[in-house]
């Protein structure tokens, strides 16, 4: 996924074992954030960033979603946990990270494997993808956005 694509229309399931879909959101911009794992310093950091700026970030027009692989139980233990105000997409088969192109190669203590790269997508109201943030700041990441000013 890069600027100016359009997101696929199903997004996948969230920890409710509800479907989200694009059309879900229409009319209104959309932050769709990709973590590695539920439970880790960085994605928790991450995540309580984005729970405390919730209120900024609807007030500046935003829905919020998070993904990861992790399964629709983990997702709902980490929301209950940290008090998660958004919606979490169990994307277990990665099929959402590949459609978005975060799903990598990485390298960690010597090792190569495949796994979701940090990184959010800014998307208008129309579906289209208006900014990525690679360099995700895990512990500042709401206000990260807002000062994107888009």
């Amino acid at each position: 996924m890069k600027i100016g694509d359009k997101i696929p229309e199903f997004l996948g399931t969230d920890a409710n074992g509800n479907e989200v879909k694009a059309s879900d959101f229409a009319g209104k911009k959309l932050i769709i954030y990709f973590y590695p794992k539920d439970n880790t310093p960085g994605c928790t950091a991450e995540a309580c960033s984005l729970a405390t700026g919730y209120g900024a970030l609807k007030r500046a027009g935003y829905a919020l979603l998070g993904v990861s692989k992790d399964s629709a139980a983990s997702h709902q233990k980490f929301a209950d946990k940290y008090s998660l105000p958004f919606p979490l997409i169990a994307d277990t088969d990665t099929t959402l990270n590949q459609a978005f192109g975060v799903w990598r190669e990485k390298k960690m203590a010597g090792r190569t494997y495949m796994g979701t790269v940090r990184t959010t997508f800014i998307i208008d109201e129309q579906g289209v993808v208006k900014h990525i943030i690679e360099k995700v700041n895990t512990k500042d990441s709401a206000n990260q956005i807002l000062e994107l000013g888009i």
